[in-house]
């Protein structure tokens, strides 16, 4: 969006989510502005999103202003957030720096006038120009499929002016301008450097961080179009080559189970964000198989994908038209909507979890030494133990070992302290055991006792 400073310049300013799984959207803020605001709570100081968004500026080599909010606040320590950004190199010009800050309530509306001002001392030293008499070249910040508009793509016009009626190509779309809308929804002729505005007119709906650059003609755009797709097409289907570690990695994935789903988002940043945070979810045990992720309403295609994999359709701001609900209640394929990123990583955590079943913990209760090994009936042997460590206890389960290798796993059958039955006993005492499903027991051997302890699995 724009506003328009006191002095009469226009500014625009791009505002990217402090999400984690957010991360490639800030990258690419910081990458697409000329100036960048870190935004910073005065209450509750640097939080990680703040020091990765730090890491993302001083990468893309842009200027920074901080802008500590919630200054209105009781417990606000503008002060204190200062020194915290001292331990990222980050010296503010109270401090005897380079780096402008400012004092805002974002609630209050106090400050903001300031923050104007240093936005604009700071482009007047960085002398920033642009050609608008040139063809023009915008970076995608978002798309979405528009129900009644199609693809649409916003941008951010880097030089040059974008007029209606260009013929384009971004990332693997052509495209005609048909209509820009600004930031207010009005329908504009044209669009000159760093204006935002909505592009309608494309074939496709590009991804975000894609470039759009203006071509002489339909032609010229059909063309490249189709070679960055070809090129993307070999770039899937080129396998690295093989290595003794990628030959592991490949087995351990094929041990691990796949939970599988399809990922429908309002807008393309959303389904990006959305797609690596559930990448993130995935372990050694079990992994997320993202068999689609895409923008726009729930489709029929979605669903008969979904139903043929068994996989949840996991639905972000968007919901089923009329034909793919037929298809939902017909093939009962599991829907689940979510508005909070939050929430829907806590869902599917929780989800595949239960795919795994409940953790089996062992516990070791004691250890014992066989001493003695005698009859006992006609076909079972008891063994005479010391107990080394911890507990013996009738019941639970066992291992018997010989020279460090198991020889029989088991359980505690009957437990006995001279001629007395009893539940268990202690280190430094001795007793004679029955074994159940084994009669292989030598002097010597160790006996290992252990409870299991079922667990609900976290991830």
């Amino acid at each position: 969006y724009q506003v328009k400073a006191p002095s009469g310049d226009l500014i625009t300013f791009l505002d990217t989510p402090g999400h984690e799984a957010f991360t490639e959207m800030r990258a690419r803020g910081a990458h697409v502005t000329d100036i960048v605001i870190l935004v910073v709570a005065a209450d509750d100081g640097l939080m990680p999103q703040t020091i990765e968004a730090i890491n993302h500026t001083k990468a893309a080599g842009v200027p920074m202003i901080v802008a500590i909010n919630k200054v209105d606040k009781e417990n606000a320590n503008p002060q204190k957030v200062r020194e915290r950004l001292l331990e990222h190199e980050i010296i503010v010009e109270q401090m005897g720096g380079e780096v402008q800050d400012v004092e805002v309530s974002a609630l209050k509306r106090t400050g903001l006038d300031d923050l104007l001002d240093k936005l604009q001392l700071q482009a007047e030293l960085m002398e920033l120009k642009a050609r608008p008499d040139r063809a023009a070249e915008a970076v995608v910040v978002e798309a979405q499929l528009d129900k009644g508009r199609g693809p649409v793509a916003t941008v951010l016009v880097k030089r040059g002016t974008l007029k209606r009626g260009d013929i384009f190509v971004v990332g693997e779309q052509p495209g005609k301008v048909r209509a820009l809308i600004d930031d207010k929804g009005q329908q504009i002729k044209e669009a000159g450097p760093s204006m935002p505005v909505e592009v309608l007119g494309l074939d496709g709906v590009p991804s975000a961080g894609d470039m759009l650059t203006v071509v002489e003609n339909e032609a010229r755009a059909r063309e490249v179009a189709e070679y960055r797709r070809e090129q993307a097409r070999l770039k899937r289907t080129t396998q690295a080559p093989a290595s003794l570690d990628t030959m592991f990695s490949a087995l351990a994935a094929d041990r691990a189970k796949e939970y599988p789903v399809v990922v429908k988002a309002d807008v393309q940043g959303s389904a990006e964000a959305i797609v690596n945070a559930l990448h993130k979810l995935s372990t050694d045990e079990i992994k997320v198989k993202v068999l689609h992720s895409g923008v726009g309403a729930i489709t029929e295609s979605d669903v008969t994908l979904a139903a043929a994999s068994k996989a949840p359709i996991i639905g972000f701001n968007v919901r089923p038209n009329a034909k793919a609900r037929e298809i939902v209640e017909r093939d009962k394929v599991r829907m689940k909507y979510f508005d909070v990123i939050y929430h829907l990583t806590e869902d599917i955590a929780g989800e595949m979890a239960g795919e795994l079943g409940p953790e089996r913990i062992e516990n070791v209760v004691g250890r014992a030494e066989v001493k003695q090994v005698f009859p006992a009936g006609k076909k079972d042997k008891a063994a005479g133990l010391l107990v080394l460590e911890g507990l013996i206890r009738k019941g639970l389960n066992a291992r018997l070992t010989r020279e460090d290798v198991i020889v029989s796993a088991t359980t505690i059958a009957s437990l006995r302290r001279f001629k007395d039955d009893v539940a268990e006993v202690r280190v430094g005492l001795e007793c004679g055991v029955v074994l159940s499903d084994t009669n292989d027991i030598k002097p010597g051997d160790m006996l290992e006792v252990f409870e299991v302890e079922e667990r609900a699995r976290t991830l």
